[in-house]
């Protein structure tokens, strides 16, 4: 193999090592996942699609993102835990929810029959959390339940809206518990975004210039 045959070889492979890191990077869970603000500094987009939630949904962006915590830890090929046949043999997934927002595939099928999203991807953060609005919208239609309640929220996106109407989550005592939580993760996170906002709202040539 010639010279010049080996210096393109070397580069294509520069080259695809550097795709597949800027890949992994734009797909990895952020990680200060803790603070929205750090979270909203390492991915700007996911900050303005979550204002565009809140625009298009009115759902405020706290809620939806302590949910997404709660549901995938921000991973965006989460997968729900392995079912056991007998106890010990490999049967499939407990359900089949997947992605950022773990919608399950008949829900989310019903979001992109509904909304003309028909593209949409579990794995995009942008249609996970535009699910996610849809989602925390019919439910207060169907429920009464406040958009600003993640607490109640989070009860119906795990048990659905009949679930919900039935009260199963009394017969899940852990639900309750992880409910609250949620709840207290999206006080935290509005709390935090009320310091940060603004630095996003401005977009990132206003803060090269007067940040």
């Amino acid at each position: 193999m010639n010279q010049k045959k080996l210096k393109k070889i070397q580069q294509l492979s520069l080259i695809v090592v550097a795709t597949a890191a800027i890949s992994g990077c734009a797909t990895a869970p952020p990680a200060s996942p803790d603070n929205i603000c750090h979270i909203f500094e390492e991915k700007e987009d996911w900050y303005h699609a979550a204002a565009d939630v809140r625009d298009k949904w009115g759902v405020p962006i706290h809620v939806p993102m302590a949910m997404m915590y709660q549901e995938s830890s921000f991973k965006h090929d989460a997968l729900p835990p392995r079912d056991y046949l007998l106890g010990f043999i490999p049967w499939g997934r407990v359900s089949s929810a997947y992605g950022y927002s773990q919608a399950k595939t008949m829900t989310w099928e019903d979001y992109q029959r509904e909304t003309g999203n028909g593209w949409a991807s579990r794995s995009d953060f942008e249609d996970a959390i535009d699910f996610m609005g849809w989602f925390i919208t019919k439910t207060y239609t169907i429920n009464g339940v406040s958009k600003w309640d993640a607490y109640g929220q989070y009860l119906n996106y795990h048990e659905g809206w009949g679930g919900y109407q039935r009260k199963s989550y009394l017969q899940k005592p852990w639900l309750v518990r992880t409910s609250k939580i949620v709840k207290q993760r999206s006080l935290r996170y509005a709390a935090q975004l009320k310091t940060c906002e603004e630095d996003f709202q401005h977009g990132w040539l206003w803060n090269l210039f007067f940040g």
